[in-house]
């Protein structure tokens, strides 16, 4: 006698029921893991505006300024003029993000032909730091990261939850918007 291969419907049922398991177990991780992409995809695209800003600004010998939109957006422009260099739409990949600028108020930053920052035409203040972090999960599971801009130009992107020894560090003692 013959038997025909396949599954019977019990173990089709075994199958899923072991799938359906495994995927309540791993969704809440999966949901943090998301949502720490966000931040990184938000502090990154942040950290590549101002370091297009500063590098234009290099390129061209002229002031460039960086305007922060909604969220991780901004816009790179040459200073005093309605030239737009580039852009970048708020939440393309970071929508969970929550940015917050220090200091208060500040929403853009102008570099200058060498590179360091100068003085906003509108006399607003500069942005000193930005941090990057998620209000959808817990502040444990969060991975919060900064982005701190230096008064010679310097921009980099650090994470103030490691150990002050280590290279992602923001360093110590740690910036004012960008404690844990």
């Amino acid at each position: 006698m013959l038997r025909s291969a396949g599954f019977t419907l019990i173990e089709l049922m075994v199958a899923i029921a072991i799938l359906a398991i495994l995927l309540l177990i791993a969704l809440p991780n999966f949901a943090v893991w998301m949502q720490n992409t966000q931040i990184r995809t938000a502090g990154e695209a942040v950290l590549n505006g101002m370091q297009l800003a500063r590098a234009e600004a290099i390129r061209r010998n002229v002031s460039v300024e960086l305007g922060m939109d909604v969220s991780s957006g901004w816009t790179v422009r040459v200073s005093g003029t309605p030239e737009v260099i580039q852009s970048r739409l708020a939440g393309e990949g970071s929508a969970a993000a929550l940015v917050t600028i220090t200091p208060v108020g500040a929403t853009k930053i102008t570099f200058n032909g060498f590179g360091s920052i100068a003085a906003n035409d509108d006399a607003t203040p500069t942005i000193t730091e930005i941090k990057i972090d998620s209000p959808s999960i817990a502040a444990a599971d969060s991975r919060e990261l900064c982005v701190l801009v230096r008064a010679g130009g310097t921009v980099r992107m650090c994470d103030p939850q490691v150990a002050v020894t280590d290279t992602r560090s923001c360093g110590a003692p740690l910036p004012a918007g960008c404690g844990p």
